[in-house]
């Protein structure tokens, strides 16, 4: 089958060691089930595994990609839950840690993939192959971000830092959706308004004063954005964190942190059951995943050049 794979480890030019081409079918295990992929959204965490990060030598070539939809022998349309192992064992077992695929197991990237039958979700029909593929990791951990672990209520005022990115877009329209006031930075003029698009009701310059202080901020830039962050929301609120794209912040400002009574929680892609009520969300609300491009999976290099040169709004999807 083709597919996607990680074949050497580039660390400052991570697409020097992606490679599309032949590689062996899934073989068949109890408890999971194949799954032919139609379509398979591009993360920053298949970038981070052309890195080296996450992965050892000897696990090469490991196929990339954490999301898909696609169709099980029986016709089945389905989106898969990435998240193998951890609390669930479902098909691996309780005692093996908690891994995404293309970690420990083959990713989505491929023409087929083998996920445990537990992992599998209904996709509604309301929603494209290319749509359902975009929600198992950055939509799925936007609406963890805003609900399960920010237990955000409409009318509150959230903060999004960093208009453009999966996690972000879907942010901004979930939380839209939901009848929250979603306020978005962005250095980029033309992002901050196809933001306001989206539904957000403020989009202002990165790093620029708000109006007023938020009740929960959205973080998952990082650096470049923690002092913001922290500065933006108010005493006894709450920032989520899901990712540092730009690094770890200098200083945490643990000062103003305990002073204020700020709430920071991490938040790491969302359960099987956040994935249903996403999907349910979707199928009700008409709300759609912000989508920049498609690339067939022979060009899928050029859809991660799209996403390491930061040039994408919305997702970048490779279709099988």
């Amino acid at each position: 089958m083709l597919a996607a794979t990680v074949t050497a480890f580039s660390p400052d030019d991570p697409l020097r060691g992606l490679t599309v081409g032949e590689h062996p079918a899934p073989a068949a295990r109890e408890h999971w089930t194949t799954v032919d992929v139609r379509a398979a959204a591009l993360n920053q965490h298949d970038l981070w595994s052309l890195r080296g990060v996450g992965l050892r030598a000897d696990q090469l070539p490991m196929v990339l990609g954490t999301d898909a939809a696609g169709v099980t022998a029986d016709g089945r349309e389905v989106v898969l839950h990435a998240v193998v192992g951890g609390a669930s064992g479902h098909g691996v077992g309780p005692a093996e840690p908690r891994s995404l695929l293309s970690e420990r197991y083959p990713g989505t990237l491929a023409e087929q993939v083998a996920v445990p039958t537990w992992n599998l979700v209904d996709k509604p029909a309301g929603l494209s192959f290319v749509e359902a593929a975009c929600l198992p990791t950055a939509w799925l951990t936007a609406y963890r971000m805003l609900f399960t672990t920010g237990r955000a209520q409409p009318g509150q005022r959230v903060l999004v830092q960093g208009a453009g990115g999966g996690v972000a877009t879907a942010a901004i329209a979930l939380g839209a959706a939901a009848g929250l006031e979603v306020w978005v930075t962005s250095r980029d003029q033309e992002r901050r308004a196809r933001a306001l698009g989206l539904g957000a009701a403020l989009a202002v310059p990165a790093g620029e004063r708000l109006p007023d202080r938020v009740d929960l901020v959205v973080e998952t830039v990082g650096a470049a954005t923690w002092s913001h962050s922290v500065r933006s929301v108010r005493p006894g609120g709450t920032i989520v964190v899901a990712g540092a794209t730009t690094g770890d912040p200098a200083r945490m400002e643990i000062q103003r942190l305990f002073f204020l009574e700020i709430a920071v929680l991490g938040a790491t892609m969302g359960s099987r059951d956040d994935l249903v009520h996403l999907l349910a969300f979707l199928d009700r609300t008409g709300v759609r995943p912000v989508v920049d491009s498609t690339v067939p999976l022979a060009r899928v290099g050029d859809g991660l050049a799209r996403l390491a040169d930061g040039a994408q709004f919305g997702k970048v999807v490779a279709e099988v």
